[in-house]
């Protein structure tokens, strides 16, 4: 492709999902400067793209008119048809086992048309970064850095003081750390650090949130519920570490370059650990649900310390 032209990348999934797609995404910006790069999905997760200089637009791939690119030979809206055909690139990672939404996009768009994974696949032992990076090779482009790195310009601290961020919830309930588990960490840090605490959750996350809550002192306690992602991001910039699970939101930590530890349950690391020169996970051989507190307590007094915890974390 020429250094002009524009490029749309299409990229649904979760938090996580989007994140990981961040390197794919600078690669293309970095390789054609001059392209005009919009990104196709979730606007609520691809502003992140936006906020960080990487992408020039961010579409709801979700709005009611894309519903007929889902349908066979359905009757194509104008206004979309001519959106696809403004394109000389298009990078789809949707889920399309039948290919229908690109049958439908070809018939309005002579773009060429590049199909990425979905998911990567669990035979490659590959980490999913690199995956999503693999379909660029079409647009030589090669060894891209796989590393997600997003730049935010951190919030106006809302208090002098360093900051620990901390995220008890996750997508999925087994992939969280006991709620008590966390009462007993952050009650003890709070006595050994004076650091304020950005506690950060969603709806999903209340019991974790609760308790949390309860064992920090209030007056250094900072709620982030319920943030956009972009709001989260730079409050989280404004953060010395983080601490969380095998979540999206442990991804956008690293990829904002915090020291950030992960507490990791049965998920793949090899493929789904978050990349960051500062972030690192904590398995127990006996499974997360018995991963005691010391261990946690004292490889984020090390992670905050800046020292070398490589015996904890894997």
């Amino acid at each position: 492709m020429a250094t002009g032209g524009s490029i749309l990348v299409i990229r649904g999934g979760a938090i996580g999902d989007f994140i990981l797609t961040l390197p794919a995404l600078r690669a293309l910006r970095e390789a054609f400067p001059k392209a005009r790069l919009t990104v196709l999905g979730y606007p609520h997760i691809a502003e992140l793209a936006v906020a960080g200089g990487l992408a020039d637009e961010a579409r709801p791939i979700e709005a009611r008119p894309m519903t007929a690119f889902f349908t066979s030979n359905g009757r194509l809206p104008e206004e979309l048809a001519a959106f696809f055909g403004g394109f000389d690139v298009i990078l789809s990672y949707l889920y399309d086992p039948d290919a229908i939404f690109e049958r439908n996009v070809r018939r309005c768009s002579a773009a060429q048309w590049i199909r990425g994974p979905h998911r990567p696949s669990a035979e490659s032992g590959a980490h999913a970064a690199e995956c999503i990076l693999k379909p660029l090779e079409r647009l030589a482009v090669f060894d891209a850095d796989p590393t997600p790195r997003l730049r935010l310009p951190p919030a106006p601290s809302a208090a002098p003081g360093p900051a620990l961020a901390a995220h008890p919830g996750s997508g999925s309930p087994r992939k969280n750390w006991p709620a008590a588990r966390w009462a007993e960490l952050l009650a003890r840090l709070s006595e050994e650090i004076p650091h304020r605490l950005l506690l950060v959750g969603g709806e999903a996350d209340a019991e974790g949130l609760a308790a949390a809550a309860e064992a920090w002192p209030a007056e250094r306690l900072e709620p982030a519920r319920n943030l956009s992602l972009v709001e989260l991001g730079r409050r989280l910039a404004a953060c010395e570490a983080f601490v969380g699970h095998d979540s999206g939101i442990t991804h956008l930590a690293a990829a904002l370059g915090l020291p950030a530890l992960a507490l990791w349950g049965e998920t793949d690391p090899a493929v789904w650990r978050p990349r960051g020169e500062h972030a690192r996970i904590l398995r127990w051989p006996e499974g997360l649900e018995r991963l005691p507190v010391e261990p946690v307590r004292q490889a984020l007094l090390d992670l905050l310390a800046g020292s070398e915890y490589a015996q904890l974390a894997e």
